[in-house]
């Protein structure tokens, strides 16, 4: 911008006075030439950017900037430029740097002249010739160079020397371009930023601190999903009143500080900074948004949370030490409290206005009266509680009775009901194959779900406290037991659950689909549900009643493979030993009756009363009672009896009446044992038999005919009792069962000849395979006919015969 220079201008005049009034006096000194130019003097006329005189009469100029500056003298003609030039005297990187008085150079002279400030063009002259105006650029300072200093030099035209125009007024000083802060863009951003958060936090002053933290609460339970969502935002650091207070008061000052400092450089004027600042703080800083957050303070407050939480971390050095002294002096702010009176009292004064029901009275009450009951009041008793004991195998029966009892979380016990050891969830279940039949101990161990104990005497509201922690929804209730003689113990008397205490609150039942009594204290039925879902068309026909798991049935195949030598691999290979296993009548359990001991379900052997199977105890603890002395011992897992009702006597012995006592021979000690290398072959090799191989099977069936029919004259009567003392799992293997795997394991192990392969070609080629098998049935149905086998016989065979099934047997026995 163009400014015409006109300040100080008596000081130029004297300036100029002086000089006249000296040449003066040196011309009447020394006459001079007349025509000869001299200059005398100089002042600043006109400069683009900012200009003028300091305290020491020196002029001072902006860099890189055109100035205009007015000469006096004598003579001066329009070339009279020429005699002009600058001399650099002093160099400084501060303004300050240079100030008074330079030293003069010696004699006077200007021994160089700069190039940092030119002439421009001719002189403009003016008033007869004694002043005159030439145009002067002054470029650039370097990057280092704040402010530097230049002499005045003029040419004397008749020495042709260049000398200094005076010590102390021919000064030029130029100074570096006072730079703004940030870009005139950028400042009017930052500024309308600035307004913007010094409306926010003067607005959040209002709008936070006038929530109540009672207020905030009350919204959150009973406002609208938006406010609800706004509440839980913002009372996390409401209830930080002191702290988001000293936060919001040191940000607003802080952004109302910064905001003058920038309309200051922004004006370049202090007092426009000042009425700049205040204008746009009142209205856009106060009054808008202070009106703003007083009616929408919660919406406000929600969606600039993440500002808020930044500033109060900002501030924390200087804010958070205030707000503890503020908290330490003032005390911590609770808001509007009401306690279980005044609620109460609060209710009845307002119930004539309220537009509350009874039932809901009825909760309100429940719920104040929370504190004055116990879990003893609630709890269902031990006796009604449905458990399971943590031996329970989980196979289809089990897992249809749990899902048919309704509940999701179950005890379980240990040796009695009131060893609760483990609980079980339903849906630890959703992995479980009724097939595998894993034991219920397997599950709680691997899940390890913490059982939860209460005394008796615990409160409700106390109990719903634990149970919001979300440890468990399940709790066992005991108490101290010290009546009697005896130390005192532990007495469980019942469970509580969630669903309990939340029934209590609401004084009413809450009734699921599955519930079986409305109320578990008074035990009364619920009305029949027709949508009762019966789980017995998932269960397979022909399953066996009793599981065992995969580890077990293995055991077991191992033990009479190698510890009963009648079961040995020379007897009966582990394939078809296997199936036997597998078949759904082997493996068989007694349960125990504690009401009666001495009952004949719980005999497995008894004396005098011929048997024609062996047993094997898997699991349980039995009671042997033998000899004529009636010597009585337990024993348990793996021990087996009736080896000699499946031991096939003598062709010769078989008319010969034997008795075996129990001096002479044990009949429940382990036989001695007999290994020998297994003769293990595929078990489609009996698919077809050539005429040698059926001459053989045929002998071999009319021997175990003949076996069959000694068998049958000769049965086993025990001399011994067997009776369980708890329940059992045992094998139980029949003579005819065994004797069909005898069979079986016979014609596995029959070599096939040459011929019978090529027969067997034969018949591939000119007979469709389901004739083939067709035919191989049917003699083999043949056989069985005349010379005895049953049907486990042919079920053995055809599942030998059947690919699909021995790759389905494969792969059962490669996962045991």
């Amino acid at each position: 911008m163009a400014t015409d220079w006109s300040g100080r201008g008596l000081t130029v005049t004297l300036l100029v006075f002086s000089c006249v009034f000296s040449g003066s006096e040196a011309a009447a000194v020394t006459p001079e030439p007349s025509g000869v130019t001299r200059i005398l003097g100089w002042r600043l006329e006109r400069s683009e950017k900012p200009a003028g005189t300091n305290k020491y009469g020196d002029i001072h100029v902006t860099e890189g900037s055109d100035i205009r500056f007015r000469f006096y003298g004598l003579h001066l003609f329009p070339n009279s430029s020429a005699l002009i030039r600058f001399m650099e005297v002093q160099t400084s990187d501060s303004e300050d740097g240079i100030n008074g008085d330079i030293p003069p150079s010696p004699n006077r002279t200007c021994p160089e002249h700069t190039k940092d400030i030119v002439v421009k063009g001719n002189m403009d002259v003016h008033n007869q010739n004694t002043s005159g105006v030439v145009c002067l650029q002054i470029k650039q300072l370097r990057k280092s160079e704040v402010e530097k200093v230049f002499a005045l030099c003029v040419r004397d035209p008749q020495e042709e020397e260049w000398y200094l125009l005076d010590n102390s007024d021919g000064r030029l000083r130029v100074r570096e371009v006072k730079k703004s802060l940030m870009p005139i863009w950028l400042q009017v951003i930052v500024v309308s930023f600035l307004l913007v958060l010094s409306g926010m936090f003067s607005g959040l002053n209002l709008g936070l601190m006038a929530l109540d933290p009672m207020e905030l609460r009350i919204v959150q339970s009973c406002g609208t999903e938006k406010e609800k969502k706004y509440a839980r935002k913002i009372e996390p650091i409401r209830r930080k009143g002191n702290y988001l207070l000293c936060s919001l008061l040191l940000g607003n000052v802080l952004v109302n500080t910064t905001l003058t400092i920038l309309l200051d450089d922004l004006t370049n004027s202090g007092v426009g900074a000042v009425v700049a600042s205040t204008v746009g703080i009142v209205i856009f800083g106060e009054i808008v948004p202070q009106a703003l957050c007083s009616r929408h303070g919660l919406a406000v407050g929600a969606n600039t949370i993440m500002v808020t939480k930044l500033f109060m971390l900002l501030t924390f050095p200087l804010s958070w030490p205030i707000s503890k002294l503020l908290d330490c002096i003032l005390g911590q702010e609770i808001g509007t409290v009401y306690n279980r009176e005044k609620l109460v009292g609060m209710l009845k004064v307002t119930e004539p206005y309220n537009d509350l029901v009874k039932e809901e009275l009825n909760m309100i009450q429940g719920a104040l009266e929370l504190r004055t009951k116990t879990v003893e009041d609630v709890m269902t008793p031990i006796g009604n509680c449905f458990m399971i004991h943590s031996d329970t195998v989980l196979d289809f029966n089990t897992m249809s009775e749990i899902m048919e009892s309704g509940y999701t979380r179950i005890p379980v016990y240990e040796d009695e009901r009131s060893n609760i050891v483990d609980v079980l969830f339903v849906k630890d279940l959703a992995f479980v194959d009724p097939d595998d039949c894993t034991t219920l101990k397997t599950i709680t161990k691997f899940y390890n779900h913490p059982v939860h104990f209460v005394f008796h005497d615990t409160k409700l509201d106390s109990m719903l406290e634990e149970f919001k922690k979300g440890k468990s929804h399940l709790a066992i209730v005991q108490k101290v037991n010290n009546e009697g003689e005896g130390d005192p113990f532990y007495e469980v008397l019942g469970l509580v659950t969630l669903e309990d205490v939340i029934e209590e609150i609401i004084k009413s039942e809450i009734l699921d689909e599955s519930d079986l009594y409305t109320d578990n204290r008074t035990r009364k039925k619920v009305a029949p549900n027709k949508n009762k879902r019966d789980f017995s068309a998932f269960k397979n026909e022909n399953e066996s009643n009793v599981k065992i798991s995969p580890q077990l049935l293995l055991a077991a195949h191992r033990f009479l493979a190698t510890e009963v030598s009648l079961f040995s691999p020379s007897q009966i290979s582990d394939k078809v030993l296997l199936r036997i296993l597998r078949h759904h009548e082997v493996i068989q359990e007694i349960k125990f009756n504690d009401s009666d001991k001495r009952s004949l379900n719980h005999y497995v052997y008894q004396r005098g009363k011929p048997v024609d199977y062996f047993v094997l105890i898997l699991q349980g603890r039995v009671e042997v009672e033998a000899g004529n002395e009636n010597m009585k011992f337990e024993t348990g897992p793996f021990s087996f009896y009736g080896v000699m009702a499946l031991s096939a006597p003598t062709l010769a012995a078989a008319h010969r009446p034997r008795h075996l006592s129990f001096k002479r021979f044990s009949l429940f000690s382990r036989v001695p044992e007999f290994r020998s290398p297994s003769h293990l072959s595929g078990l489609n090799r009996t698919a077809s038999l050539s005429g040698a191989d059926r001459t053989e099977s045929l002998s071999v069936s009319g021997s175990n005919s003949q076996l069959n029919n000694s068998f049958t004259s000769q049965q086993y009567t025990p001399d011994f009792y067997v009776r369980a003392l708890s329940d059992l799992q045992l094998v139980k293997i029949t003579r005819t069962q065994y004797q069909n795997g005898l069979m079986a394991s016979r014609l596995d192990s029959t070599p096939q000849s040459p011929e019978s392969g090529h027969n067997t070609v034969c018949l591939d080629q000119t007979t469709p395979p389901a004739n083939a098998n067709a035919t191989t049935i049917t003699y083999l149905d043949s056989t069985a006919t005349e010379n005895g086998p049953d049907e486990t016989t042919l079920l053995l065979l055809n599942e030998q015969n059947s690919p699909h099934t021995a790759n389905h047997h494969s792969q059962l026995e490669h996962n045991i």
